[in-house]
């Protein structure tokens, strides 16, 4: 428990400069390294030709989406020809076709879903060029789109900013120094980081074993920063190659929760330059993450009766797919953390979870708003707020306000799609998988298992987090091109109409506060917040968890 409360202090602790910071760079304020960093901007700028003049909601996602598919074609290219001898010292073969397109989604989309084992599928061209890279245009391109929308909520400019210019800044002045700093750290509790090819050793036992070498730390802090997710091996972080330490557990966990949990003190100041706005915000995310760690470690740590049974001791808990060297705490916390924070990394095999266990995940993905990915959890978060504003001025019988802006059938037209869409796309796809042979094909357990395992997939992709049951048999053309769709609309398309949503209200007159205006800063606010997200949730989701983990879990329990 001491391990849990360290990391929440810090956590908290973090976040309140880190989202001062933030806030200067996306209102153009002065700080402490504009001397250095506007002459790499300006740099970047002009060898780009980037005009830096004000666009309007349609070309700020225009200059979005454009952006992106210019990146998806460059990287799809490359996994196809990697396996040429450039940065390739283990001879590794270009990628088929459709898990390029599945693959190349994955990283455009700040889901990092894979399919593949990237110390046998990728060469450190690809790595480096494509994942690594991805890995920081992505979470950039999450940020710059959640600032603007920030703008059009607070209603100080009648334009959402520019995109390059939002996207260039966050790179420079935030991703890419905290980057170099956590890579080395992680170097310095021994992961790996080199160009060499894989070491080919003899083991103690006599029998011989790859090492496997390259730019790991480098990906490491990038994929932990970035709310990314992919791992440069196979098991990701559970390997001591990625993830060697106690300590090095602990600065990734930091590393995921650092920026998305400062994107909520950022937009406290932008609305109204005070964090009496974020605060409700804040107190449902950080609740829903408490409530998380609290469920996920409490069913890990009362074990597996069915192992039990079987002679094995459960006294330390469930162990089985953790490491000893993080146990039921370390291995429950990253669990919550990296599905609540939508990073996808993983320090234990989900697929081994309790099916209580398991569930805190799903729902943390489900919800998509506990602090999320970059800007993804306080985008969403908004459509609930807007949601419970319009509720609450139902129930006292006034025009609905939020940051002295009416909320009228425009705006709420499209957050109630907005809020539709990602249940829709996991409970679709879901439905097809176990429909279809192709789908039921991967399934490698029967019953109730072997629907969460579906379930969790095609959640993972929709909430753009990336890890998965590992137990489903997802290399393949249903899987990818399905997975692929999903990851797809559920990025673009919540965006698109938050987008809509955040430049309605920008460009509408601010009304005055009166006695009857609903406060939004309020512990009465921030209850009826919880209120809305659970039972929204609960009659989305519910029967979806009742066919699988909580039956499994009476199941296994009876």
């Amino acid at each position: 428990m001491l391990q849990i409360i360290i990391i929440l202090i810090v956590f908290v602790g973090l976040i309140l400069p880190m989202g001062k910071y933030m806030y200067h760079i996306a209102v153009g304020q002065r700080t402490f390294a504009d001397p250095f960093f506007d002459r790499v901007d300006n740099t970047i700028y002009r060898v780009c030709g980037i005009d830096r003049k004000e666009m309007s909601w349609k070309q700020y996602v225009f200059a979005m989406l454009a952006t992106n598919a210019i990146m998806v074609f460059i990287g799809y290219l490359i996994l196809r020809i990697q396996e040429l001898p450039i940065f390739n010292p283990n001879g590794i073969r270009g990628m088929e076709p459709v898990l390029s397109f599945n693959t190349i989604i994955s990283f455009m989309t700040n889901t990092n879903l894979q399919h593949y084992s990237g110390e046998s599928g990728l060469s450190y061209l690809s790595q480096m060029l494509v994942i690594i890279f991805l890995m920081f245009t992505s979470a950039a391109t999450g940020f710059s789109v959640a600032t603007a929308i920030v703008r059009g909520f607070s209603g100080k400019t009648k334009t959402m900013g520019n995109f390059y210019s939002d996207f260039v800044r966050i790179i420079t002045r935030v991703l890419l120094p905290l980057s170099i700093i956590v890579g080395l750290l992680l170097v310095s509790q021994g992961t790996v980081q080199n160009m060499s090819p894989d070491i080919t050793v003899q083991s103690i036992e006599g029998k011989y074993q790859d090492i496997v070498m390259g730019p790991v730390a480098s990906l490491e802090s990038i994929k932990h920063l970035g709310t990314n997710g992919g791992g440069f091996f196979g098991a990701n972080a559970t390997t001591p190659f990625e993830n060697p330490t106690v300590l090095s557990n602990m600065i990734e966990m930091l590393s995921m929760m650092l920026l998305p949990g400062s994107c909520v003190v950022m937009f406290g100041l932008m609305v109204r330059n005070r964090n009496k706005e974020a605060k409700p915000i804040f107190a449902v995310m950080f609740f829903l993450f408490i409530v998380g760690i609290g469920v996920c470690y409490a069913a890990e740590q009362a074990g597996n009766p069915a192992l039990a049974q079987a002679g094995l001791n459960q006294s330390m808990g469930n162990m089985e797919g953790k490491e000893m060297r993080f146990g039921i705490a370390q291995s429950s916390l990253f669990t919550t953390v990296t599905t609540a924070f939508t990073t996808g990394s993983i320090n234990n095999m989900h697929d081994t979870l309790t099916p209580i266990g398991g569930m805190v995940p799903l729902i943390n993905m489900m919800l998509n708003q506990i602090f999320g990915g970059k800007g993804v959890g306080l985008m969403n978060m908004l459509m609930y707020v807007i949601l419970t504003v319009f509720i609450c001025g139902l129930m006292v019988g006034r025009t609905p306000e939020y940051l002295a802006k009416k909320i009228e059938g425009g705006e709420m037209k499209l957050t109630a799609l907005g809020i539709i869409i990602h249940p829709l796309i996991i409970l679709f796809f879901s439905a097809l998988a176990v429909a279809l042979p192709a789908g039921l094909a991967g399934i490698s357990n029967p019953g109730h298992h072997g629907l969460t395992q579906v379930l969790y997939e095609f959640t993972s992709a929709a909430a753009n987090n990336g890890s998965g049951f590992e137990g489903l048999s997802d290399n393949t053309y249903f899987w990818n091109i399905t997975t692929g769709l999903a990851m797809f609309f559920g990025r673009y398309l919540s965006i698109i109409i938050m987008m809509a949503v955040a430049s309605s209200l920008m460009l509408k007159q601010p009304v005055s506060e009166s006695v009857g205006t609903l406060r939004t800063d309020s512990k009465t606010f921030t209850i009826a917040l919880l209120m809305v997200v659970l039972i929204i949730a609960a009659l989305t989701f519910f029967p979806v968890l009742i066919l699988g983990p909580i039956a499994e879990h009476m199941t296994l329990w009876s």
